[in-house]
């Protein structure tokens, strides 16, 4: 299994055209954004129909690029006309990637204790 510890997972808003290659990518995060595509996060594209993701990562040797498609069903992007930038957690990376929203609900209500 592929293991990445990322600094910061951000997902681009709206849609990327995936036709690109690591350095297309890497020219988006860098020119586009403004971010360093060398400092350790990881960076998320989403294709028009939301059912391809592509994943940037540098792990500190060397680039890794990511792919998936799906083959039924769609991931729940973040829409955006503009392609903004949106810091998420591992948590909400790995629902995005099991299909589910970023933005869900917690299973457990907090609660506030009055007394013991």
């Amino acid at each position: 299994m592929i293991s990445f510890e990322p600094k910061n997972i951000y997902l681009i808003t709206g849609t990327t055209d995936l036709r690109k290659g690591i350095d297309g990518y890497a020219h988006i995060v860098q020119d586009l954004f403004h971010m360093n595509p060398f400092d350790g996060s990881i960076y998320l594209f989403c294709n028009r129909n939301h059912n391809k993701i592509k994943v940037l990562y540098y792990d500190g040797t060397g680039f890794w690029l990511l792919y998936k498609r799906l083959e039924k069903k769609t991931f729940k992007w973040k829409k955006d006309e503009e392609n903004n930038t949106l810091v998420i957690s591992e948590q909400q990376y790995r629902w995005l990637l099991e299909g589910l929203k970023i933005d869900q609900h917690t299973a457990f209500k907090k609660s506030q204790p009055k007394y013991i």
